[in-house]
């Protein structure tokens, strides 16, 4: 009998416990959605205008133009780089006081509308182009990063005659191993709507901390990243990796295009990263491949060296 008491009352106790541990973790998340509601809200009020918006397939595209060079240089974000403008400031800085450098915020980015419309190679090389084509911009050196390498790939096949360089910065390559992984896109929104997204960022380490950035574009980047967050545009973008890099595998870059290419050197990520560039600069009358010490961000840390050596590249070629 005494036994049998005593698991009644371990049982109950375990029970209690586990009520009180449910409760404590539903309490928890209230807390948490109810903060980010709230976050979501004062942040939307606290985001600065920069730039320009440019009417686009119908909504409003987000443009950065700096400096006033007689050549024009447009930047093309990597694959989720939240604040374009604000992420590409040291690279535009340094661009500036020779070109006249055009960011481009493609829908969903920065400060730009989000969209419904396929985030296909197609859809977004014909948007960047209306973009130029509204801001009555028809020749530039296209520059850029990671996954813009085979969105540029396609741009400078199709507007040939308006590119007069492509320079790539750690840019993606079609060929490129692992873009057939499948990702939880679901999971990826369920965290962003229940507040544990803005919660893991708060807990995570400043990805610009000791960059060339001043706090207040930190924060800026901060506040607009967790606006953008899993959006519908770059979700869609993210389902549609696997296509968009088959869509360009067959494509190389025009053989009289300029091409340079300013690549990371120890990407231990991607098998070949160094090969895969240099394979598609072989046939180019006018192709270099650049290593730099850094990460994928390589402009974070190496604007200066970049754009002393896209000059002296294109001095070379003239």
């Amino acid at each position: 009998m005494k036994l049998r008491e005593g698991m009644k009352k371990t049982i109950k106790f375990i029970l209690k416990a586990i009520g009180i541990i449910v409760i404590a973790l539903v309490l928890f998340l209230a807390i948490v959605f109810i903060v980010n509601k709230i976050c979501n809200k004062t942040e939307q009020e606290k985001i600065q205008s920069y730039g320009q918006l440019v009417p686009v397939d119908g909504k409003k595209m987000n443009v950065l133009i700096q400096g006033k060079g007689e050549e024009t240089v447009v930047l093309l974000p990597g694959y989720g780089t939240a604040a374009p403008a604000l992420d590409f400031k040291p690279l535009v800085e340094e661009l500036s006081p020779f070109y006249k450098v055009v960011v481009i915020e493609p829908f969903g980015y920065g400060l730009s509308e989000d969209t419904e419309k396929a985030r296909s190679t197609e859809n977004i090389v014909n948007e960047i182009h209306e973009a130029l084509r509204s801001l009555k911009i028809d020749r530039y050196i296209l520059m850029g990063h990671s996954i813009a390498g085979i969105y540029g790939l396609d741009y400078v096949n199709k507007y040939e005659d308006e590119v007069s360089a492509f320079v790539g910065i750690d840019t993606s390559v079609p060929t490129q191993g692992g873009m057939d992984a499948e990702f939880p896109i679901k999971t990826f929104k369920l965290l962003k709507k229940s507040g544990l997204a803005r919660l893991i960022i708060k807990l995570s380490a400043d990805p610009y901390a000791g960059l060339p950035y001043d706090d207040e574009t930190k924060e800026q980047i901060r506040m607009i990243t967790l606006k953008n967050l899993y959006n519908s545009s770059t979700s869609n973008e993210m389902e549609n990796f696997y296509t968009n890099f088959m869509a360009t595998e067959k494509l190389t870059f025009p053989r009289n295009l300029p091409l340079i290419f300013f690549i990371q050197a120890n990407n231990s990520g991607v098998d070949r990263w160094i090969p895969l560039h240099e394979e598609q600069v072989k046939d180019s009358a006018h192709g270099k491949v650049m290593t730099m010490e850094g990460e994928h961000y390589l402009h974070h840390t190496k604007s200066k060296e970049i754009v002393e050596n896209l000059k002296g590249f294109m001095e070379q070629i003239k």
